[in-house]
């Protein structure tokens, strides 16, 4: 759903906004699921894990500082293979701030916003739902790589790691010569891609990105 206020930094830790699957059928009659694209992890996955790694990127512990960027719910289900909620499987996101640099040693650009978490992870509730407030992912630029807006995200279930992928933004003019997106078949590339849309009546202009692609995850059975 989308959540058309804004919502608490409490009750967005309870895992509310419950969006779009991450593991769903091709159709409502659907027998079986075809899978997700899985792509690489990236360079960038945080080198030092930050003291807060909650499922609020927008603000640092208790901070009254809120980072830079357009407020986005970032949400979805996981599922598996029979379609059947998975509960309490650990996703994890992370992404650069809106000044293009990671929370890692080699990822930062000449600046760097100091509010911004850059990762988080939370354990999916009972029906497979998670939920992060994060900010619209922008491109960046590092050793001479021009990289489309992404959120990298990875689902891991007993302590294994399950999959990982990068998430898109639909309708970006970077996606074309994208690293990553290119090497995908057409079919692929589809599963990748977000809508990041506006809500509707938001005072502060906030998105929500319902994402959640057909997928098929067997090893999420055991």
């Amino acid at each position: 759903m989308l959540v058309r206020t804004a919502i608490t930094r409490r009750s967005l830790l309870a895992g509310l906004g419950v969006g779009a699957s991450l593991f769903w059928p091709r159709g409502v009659y659907a027998d079986v699921l075809t899978e997700t694209a899985r792509t690489t992890e990236g360079p960038f996955y945080p080198d030092q894990l930050p003291l807060d790694t909650d499922n609020d990127l927008l603000l640092l512990n208790d901070a009254l500082t809120p980072s830079t960027g357009h407020i986005t719910y970032f949400s979805g289900r996981v599922l598996s293979v029979t379609g059947a909620p998975v509960r309490n499987a650990v996703v994890e996101v992370w992404q650069c701030d809106a000044k293009g640099s990671y929370l890692h040693s080699k990822g930062r650009g000449v600046e760097r916003d100091p509010n911004f978490q850059g990762y988080g992870r939370v354990l999916t509730g009972s029906t497979g739902e998670y939920s992060f407030r994060t900010i619209r992912p922008v491109s960046y630029s590092q050793y001479g790589i021009t990289r489309a807006p992404h959120i990298h995200l990875a689902v891991s279930r007993n302590g294994r790691r399950v999959m990982t992928t990068q998430v898109h933004v639909a309708g970006d003019p970077l996606n074309a010569a994208d690293s990553v997106l290119t090497r995908l078949d057409p079919a692929a590339r589809a599963t990748v891609i977000a809508d990041f849309r506006p809500i509707p009546g938001s005072p502060l202009g906030e998105i929500a990105a319902r994402w959640g692609r057909r997928a098929r995850a067997d090893r999420l059975r055991r």
